[in-house]
């Protein structure tokens, strides 16, 4: 004899549907959460990307702080004239950390030793924009729109070196211009920023610059 086929009850089938929604409400919590994390992930490579390229950028710039084309008027030789005073190698500020800095560097296809509208440089953080001064205007070094920088810090760092055992003679205990001396410069960069989509994405890059172009004062006599 045939047995009759049985179909699920009421209870059963409020059974499995509930489980069946347990599954999926754990499965799309799952992918939220791994969308979520992937998202964040995205946010902070790209965050450290902007950020890395703003340091290297200034870092390269920086770099160049007191190129002087003719350099070598800056020498003082024994029985020379006086040496020329180098017009790129002022760095301002040098005194403390601060989140702006000027300096200058020579462009002169043919070095006049002056220092031109043109050859004048700077950066600072403006409403979490890090600016680059150039020919007179201020040009955004990073992007607002995928970077906010909230902390830009430079300071400074000089160690100053006699260089009185090249004079011929002993300086005067007097002179405050002999011995000549050598300011040999670098700078601590600091760089804190979030992401622009997500203030909870916050990250920071530090580096430190040695300046390639000393800062000689003085003379032997």
């Amino acid at each position: 004899m045939k047995r009759r086929a049985r179909g699920l009850t009421l209870v059963e089938l409020l059974i499995g549907l509930t489980l069946g929604l347990f599954v999926a409400a754990g499965a799309g919590a799952w992918i939220a959460t791994s969308l979520r994390e992937h998202r964040a992930a995205l946010l902070e490579g790209r965050l450290m990307q902007d950020l890395r390229s703003g340091a290297n950028a200034i870092a390269r710039d920086l770099r160049r702080a007191g190129y002087w084309g003719a350099a070598v008027e800056g020498v003082w030789l024994p029985g020379s004239t006086a040496a020329m005073s180098n017009p790129y190698a002022a760095v301002a500020p040098l005194g403390a950390a601060s989140d702006a800095i000027a300096f200058a560097y020579s462009r002169d296809a043919v070095e006049n030793d002056a220092l031109d509208a043109n050859e004048q440089f700077g950066f600072r953080l403006r409403n979490g924009v890090i600016q680059m001064q150039m020919g007179g205007g201020w040009q955004a070094v990073t992007d607002v729109e995928t970077l906010v920088v909230t902390a830009f810090q430079i300071t400074p760092d000089v160690q100053t070196v006699s260089l009185e055992s090249a004079c011929p003679a002993a300086c005067p205990a007097s002179s405050v211009t002999c011995p000549p001396r050598v300011a040999v410069r670098s700078l601590a960069l600091r760089i804190d920023g979030r992401a622009a989509h997500d203030a909870a994405v916050l990250r920071s890059v530090r580096a430190r610059v040695r300046l390639r172009n000393d800062a000689v004062s003085g003379s032997c006599s």
